[in-house]
């Protein structure tokens, strides 16, 4: 009977060494403020504003909310973030997380941008991946049409070839540099589009090793069946299938034009059916040899995959398996599972500040507490700050 491998989560001074003890305050203040709702949407919605209004409110952000959640404004410095993360084992993928215009031009800069990234990334050894949405390479309107069974116009249809043509351009330069590739997903109205447009990738690069990974997102009721189908098809057509099962991100939206549009909400009825769902796909794909990037906050989720990988013997060196958190979040995962020798990469969105407010919105909506209760991310900060007051 294989041994249970040995990690906690709990281990507060491995989560925590990267961090002096000034940074350590600095996260104590950022998520004490997350903490509290009125403060948090009153701070962000301030933000947004003086942004607008070109107050010079740059360099406070990047001293707080920008600096813990974002590498940087430019590739050089989140590749400065990155390397501070490879010295205790954790590597790093560069994710442009800046909403475009979306217009042609907007999506060849997008597209170029992202290249860079594939380029300095495999100068590297602690950068094994690129990143990109679709919707950044291309209009989603008109993969909102094709999956509606619409007809394309010849302008949309000449679009839509260059939109192809931006995700081969990447998913080829991430083979030809002997990187790996992640394609987000995104919502349900056009996702099947995206599916194809990865499948395709995959065919035509996951022959010698796992390039492409497609994303799932298990709030999605049929997520788990779709993931097993694009399996048996990889299976099938004879290429290596990757896959990066997430919780998901877009859950309000999706159910609110469910209901405006009078179709069958795509969501889980609960969180349970959710995190049922999640652990169901991860098993899956390590039982069947799928190429994996377990996307995950959730610590149990996290522990059951260590288990799942000894007890399939699956080499936790190996690129067979991955696990994932965004930057400044959950490094009492990352860290503790590096420190075990487990892969472990984190998101590293970057971006000019004032075009990561989106982003950083999000962050804080999610990093907020239910109904006044500390944040897991507030109270480990807490903990560790009392351990070393306490070490003296």
């Amino acid at each position: 009977m294989p041994v249970k491998p040995k990690i906690s989560f709990e281990n507060l001074e491995v989560a925590f060494a990267s961090k002096s003890d000034a940074e350590l305050r600095k996260m104590y203040l950022i998520f004490a403020t997350l903490n509290n709702n009125l403060i948090s949407d009153l701070g962000i919605g301030l933000a947004n504003l003086a942004f607008k209004l070109k107050l010079p409110v740059k360099g406070i952000m990047k001293k707080t909310m920008f600096g813990h959640f974002c590498g940087g404004e430019t590739i050089a410095e989140s590749i400065q973030a990155a390397s501070k993360l490879a010295k205790y084992g954790v590597h790093a993928i560069l994710d442009l997380s800046v909403e475009g215009k979306g217009d042609e031009e907007s999506f060849d800069r997008t597209c170029e941008e992202i290249h860079q990234t594939l380029i300095e990334s495999a100068k590297t050894d602690y950068m094994p991946f690129g990143v990109f949405k679709v919707t950044g390479l291309g209009d989603y309107h008109i993969m909102e049409k094709i999956q509606a069974g619409e007809k394309l116009t010849p302008s949309e249809e000449k679009a839509f070839a260059k939109m192809k043509g931006r995700v081969d351009k990447l998913c080829k330069a991430a083979h030809d540099l002997g990187l790996k590739i992640l394609v987000d997903a995104e919502e349900s109205w056009f996702q099947n589009v995206i599916d194809d447009l990865a499948f395709e990738a995959m065919e035509k690069y996951n022959r010698e090793r796992c390039v492409v990974y497609n994303t799932y997102q298990m709030y999605r009721h049929d997520s788990l069946e779709r993931l097993k189908k694009a399996h048996q098809v990889a299976l099938d057509k004879g290429y290596l299938f990757g896959a990066k099962p997430v919780r998901g991100a877009y859950m309000e939206k999706e159910r609110e034009r469910a209901e405006e549009m009078g179709y069958q909400d795509p969501i889980q009825p609960n969180k349970e059916a959710t995190d049922r769902d999640y652990d169901a796909a991860i098993q899956y794909s390590v039982e069947n040899g799928i190429h994996l990037v377990c996307a995950t906050h959730n610590e149990k989720s996290s522990l059951q995959l260590t288990e799942l990988m000894n007890l399939h013997a699956v080499d936790p060196t190996s690129d067979r398996v991955f696990f994932s958190q965004l930057y400044g979040m959950s490094d009492n995962i990352s860290f503790n599972l590096a420190k075990a020798g487990y892969r472990v990469v984190k998101y590293v969105p970057y971006g000019p500040v004032e075009k990561v407010m989106p982003y950083l919105t999000r962050r804080a909506a999610e990093n907020t507490s239910i109904a006044g209760q500390s944040s897991r991310e507030f109270e480990l900060v807490k903990r560790e700050m009392k351990r070393r007051k306490n070490r003296g």
